[in-house]
């Protein structure tokens, strides 16, 4: 059912000083900081050969972000997000299997365009897991 890691996202307190580190110590490329007000954070990706890592601030008080950074001050890795073909139809598949998606379980516009939904952390060992629908 699930495509390939399309990202792995790390909660920063900074997110320029983290992709100005990220860029200058391991030689990466980044990208512009971008707003996502929907989601309530402030993201970068990070781009390897083989992938991307997102890394995240809080954009406001509001932001899911806040809480895990009061637990996690210098940060830490907060999502992975996996690729599938038919967001309806994984959703339908995991409820079926017991799994619970956040929110009101209708999809958002994520930071690529994409529908995304995130799945609940206690459902996978303590992991927060984001789908992206990618056709």
């Amino acid at each position: 059912m699930i495509g390939r890691i399309n990202h792995i996202a790390i909660a920063v307190p900074d997110v320029e000083k983290a992709a100005m580190y990220w860029r200058d110590a391991l030689g990466t490329d980044v990208s512009a900081v971008e707003n996502l007000p929907e989601h309530g954070v402030r993201i970068v990706f990070v781009n390897a050969p083989n992938g991307k890592v997102e890394l995240m601030e809080p954009l406001g008080a509001a932001s899911p972000i806040t809480l895990f950074l009061q637990r996690n001050p210098d940060g830490g890795m907060h999502h992975i997000c996996y690729e599938v073909k038919d967001i309806a139809a994984a959703c339908d598949h995991l409820i079926a299997k017991g799994a619970r998606v956040l929110g009101d379980g209708n999809p958002k516009t994520g930071a690529h365009g994409n529908p995304v939904v995130f799945l609940h952390p206690k459902d996978f060992n303590g992991t927060l897991i984001e789908l992206e629908e990618v056709r």
